[in-house]
């Protein structure tokens, strides 16, 4: 009666050519299950994602503009006892946005990465005015109530008290 087990030589040529074969035939990672290709990298953020961050950008360029209005030697910048308070509340509105980006680990974007001050580190320091501020807080505002309709709800009512905060300090800069 024959040996029916297979043999090692046969074994071996059978494990160095099944590569070759699946390389020729044209196989890939992504023909074998429905979903995202593993091998094709991290897959592109998702557009609430992309959004999420540009509005963290804009909220921490809106806390510089207030920093170096507070550091600065303006006259008009220093008589307003309201620019502590209203930092204060950009600065939790960051807090409550960052808390929204959910990112998945090793993921670096400008929103979990604290961006460079460029313009603080400047000789001269960067004048910044009430009507500055101002319209600052106006075209804040404004960018964010237009980003609502393309939201989804829980992340549009954030934006939206946001918004509705940002409008309020116009009218506490005197506009």
């Amino acid at each position: 009666m024959p040996d029916i087990r297979p043999r090692r030589r046969t074994l071996l040529a059978s494990a160095a050519t099944l590569p070759l074969l699946l390389a020729t035939v044209g196989c890939r990672s992504s023909d074998a299950f429905t979903g995202p290709d593993p091998l094709a990298g991290r897959p592109r953020p998702a557009p609430d994602v992309v959004m999420l961050a540009a509005v963290i950008a804009a909220e921490e360029d809106l806390i510089g503009l207030y920093r170096t209005a507070l550091a600065g030697d303006s006259a008009a910048t220093a008589r307003s006892r309201d620019l502590p308070a209203l930092l204060a509340q950009h600065e939790q509105h960051l807090t409550r946005l960052r808390a929204r980006l959910i990112q998945p680990p090793g993921a670096a974007t400008a929103a979990a990465s604290p961006r460079p001050q460029a313009k603080a580190s400047a000789a001269a320091p960067e004048r910044v005015t009430i009507a500055r501020l101002r319209a600052a807080e106006r075209a804040s505002a404004a960018g964010l109530v237009r980003r609502l309709a393309t939201t989804e709800p829980a992340l549009a009512q954030l934006l939206a008290s946001i918004a509705a905060s940002d409008a309020t300090h116009v009218a506490v800069l005197g506009g």
